[in-house]
C-alpha cells in the first residue's frame, strides 16, 4: 500500500551531490593527471566540517 503523504525537502542532497560531482567532472575531462592533482589541492575546503561525537 502507497502513502501520498510526500513532504517537500528544503534540500536535497541528493541532487546536491549529483550537480557537484557533475561540474568537477566538466571541470577536470580535459585535464592531465598532474593537473588533476593541482585542480584538487586548489579546491579542497581550508577548514573542514566534523561530525559531532
Amino acid at each position: 500500500m502507497k502513502t501520498e503523504n510526500k513532504k517537500q525537502k528544503d534540500f536535497d542532497a541528493v541532487q546536491f551531490m549529483r550537480q557537484v560531482r557533475d561540474k568537477i567532472s566538466a571541470d577536470i575531462c580535459d585535464m592531465s593527471n598532474e593537473q588533476i592533482l593541482e585542480y584538487f589541492k586548489q579546491h579542497v575546503p581550508q577548514e573542514r566540517i566534523l561530525p559531532a561525537r
